[in-house]
């Protein structure tokens, strides 16, 4: 049995029921570009919203992170993973949640006790020993020499502020060495396998730490690395998770899976993968510029550059190819693999082709630049990828390989109009942790259900949003449209959104099944992520959608809507910027 199947069979029998896994492009959440952790969907459960399906919960969720990329093309590191989570919301806490970590670990898994190790929190000056975690690891024959207390690593906080406490990892002993009696946390034999975070505080502004009424579990294994720990694999990607694709890439290249064939193999391993998982998934990100289709574009043109290194045709259909493999793989977990596989393998085929147009001659062109063994400038860098469409990355990735450094910093003034596009730029939005769920954020996400039920009176009932972004400064809202919104449709919805707010229409909360909500009229913008149980705002009579939140009570505190920009996001999606003043 799949591993993903056996820890939801194990955790449903517990009491927990399991939640779909939400897109890999978060809804309403300016801090991220994707999904970064199997916590992030859940929270604003974990802040004290009622969830629609109790208060134990379990899933598998996709995530991608990008603050490894430059590691990948090793034997651990992807940019995307599947995350296995358990949540207790205000019900069990700290013996239950280690009990059946264990429990899993040991009679699920079958991981001899000797191979196992944990860390606890250690106490300071705020917070005490973790007393109760230490004695149930004990208490469940963990040997007090394979109990290691820390401070640093064993305390969870999102930010400055808000919900945190002391946090339990659990550790595997992967090597054919004699096992220590005593656990070292820096040995890097010892792998850590998962995590429990025991929510049992708030720390607030003036530093202070108090107990929180709702305690809180957060627990979180990764699928790739407990698999090729029970594997005995060193390299997740001889796992079986990998397994085919490598092969994929191997008949490919003709090539085997040694020595320095194995990090291209790697990265184009990987990053097809998690592009496969871009492309699926219900926001529609297309390889572009800015935000999610940059980050894609990016993976895709690396993993082209490493298919011509290891001598793969680029007139043949690799690339779908190795991406039909993953598809068939998790498609039985994750449906819109299914629902879009014809948008995943187009895409991908139309990237290649544009890329390897040019890939050529940009190589020649960087060679030309470099042959004297210059340092590349912002000049440069900008002009490999205005004309040769190399992404700043790959410019330094190549400066790398021949031990050349790049002027980031010329680059960027050169390239400003597209700021967020660089590694500078990005480094804000892979942050990651609790979202801001500020009271101004909280009115622009009102005041995107308007703008959606405004769009359908004035360009037709067939609109639907495509995906958000809210910050403190401005809301916008993509959404589907075959055609540039003239300036008199633009100001006929700006108005109809104003003279709702001036009428003080009410926003009311209810749950409901899934299939009553979608029978009553509302609407929602990925329909496989919600449970069966699900929350629903309605605003007066004119606006009914599923959606998890945060809402004004009524419309008149909104103040006035103004949209300030109208343009293409991708093809047949436009996007309006708009503020509240």
């Amino acid at each position: 049995m799949n591993i993903k199947d056996l820890y939801i069979n194990f955790f449903t029998k517990k009491g927990h029921k399991q939640i779909p896994s939400a897109p890999v492009v978060p809804e309403n959440d300016p801090s991220v570009l994707f999904n970064t952790a199997g916590m992030m969907p859940l929270i604003p459960y974990l802040m004290g919203q009622k969830h629609p399906y109790g208060t134990r919960l379990c899933d598998y969720q996709k995530c991608i992170r990008l603050t490894d990329l430059d590691s990948v093309g090793d034997k651990t590191h992807h940019t995307f993973f599947e995350m296995l989570g358990n949540w207790s919301l205000g019900d069990y806490f700290k013996e239950e949640a280690i009990s059946w970590s264990f429990e899993f670990l040991t009679q699920e898994l079958n991981i001899p006790v000797e191979r196992l190790a944990v860390t606890v929190f250690a106490g300071n000056d705020n917070i005490p020993f973790d007393e109760v975690s230490y004695n149930k690891w004990i208490s469940l024959g963990i040997n007090p020499q394979r109990i290691a207390k820390t401070v640093d690593d064993n305390f969870w906080i999102a930010g400055d502020t808000g919900p945190c406490g002391p946090d339990s990892e659990m550790f595997y002993f992967r090597s054919e060495d004699a096992i220590p009696d005593e656990f070292d946390p820096d040995d890097n034999r010892w792998v850590e396998i998962w995590n429990d975070v025991f929510m049992q505080y708030e720390k607030k502004s003036d530093g202070t730490f108090v107990e929180l009424p709702k305690k809180n579990v957060d627990t979180g294994m990764g699928v790739e690395r407990i698999t090729s720990v029970l594997e005995g694999k060193l390299d997740n990607y001889e796992s079986s998770i990998w397994q085919n694709v490598i092969a994929k890439i191997c008949e490919l290249s003709k090539k085997e899976y040694v020595g320095e064939y194995q990090k291209s193999m790697r990265i184009i391993a990987d990053h097809i993968r998690t592009a496969v998982f871009i492309l699926a998934d219900p926001a529609g990100i297309k390889p572009s510029n800015t935000d999610q289709g940059y980050i894609l574009r990016r993976l895709i043109r690396r993993a082209i550059r490493h298919a011509r290194i290891l001598g793969i045709d680029s007139n043949s259909s690799w690339e779908c190819e190795i991406a039909q493999i993953i598809l068939n793989q998790y498609d039985k977990y994750y449906v819109e693999l299914k629902d879009n596989a014809e948008v995943v393998l187009k895409e991908l085929a139309i990237e290649k082709v544009k890329f390897t147009r040019t890939l050529e001659k940009g190589l020649r062109k960087f060679s030309e630049f470099t042959k004297n063994g210059e340092n590349i400038t912002g000049e440069v860098a900008f002009h490999l990828f205005d004309t040769y469409g190399f992404p700043l990355e790959l410019t330094k990735e190549l400066a790398s390989e021949n031990n050349l450094s790049v002027d980031e910093e010329g680059y960027e003034k050169m390239f400003k109009e597209h700021q967020e596009k660089s590694r500078t730029a990005s480094a804000g939005k892979f942050k990651g942790g609790l979202a801001g769920n500020s009271e101004v954020e909280t009115k622009y996400h009102t005041a995107t259900h308007l703008l959606n039920a405004a769009l359908k009176i004035v360009v037709g009932p067939e609109v639907h949003q495509k995906g958000s972004n809210i910050t403190d400064e401005r809301m916008r809202f993509d959404f589907s449209c075959d055609h540039k919104l003239s300036d008199e449709e633009l100001n006929q919805a700006e108005t109809i959104v104003n003279n709702w707010i001036k009428e003080g229409l009410d926003v009311k909360c209810e749950q409901m099944p899934k299939e009553e909500a979608i029978k009553s009229g509302a609407e929602c913008m990925f329909i496989e992520k919600y449970p069966d149980v699900v929350t629903v705002y309605s605003i007066g009579d004119i606006s009914k959608e599923l959606c998890g939140g945060p809402h004004v009570a009524n419309t008149s505190v909104l103040g006035t809507f103004k949209i300030i920009k109208e343009e293409s996001s991708s093809s047949g999606v436009r996007r309006i910027k708009a503020v509240l003043k």
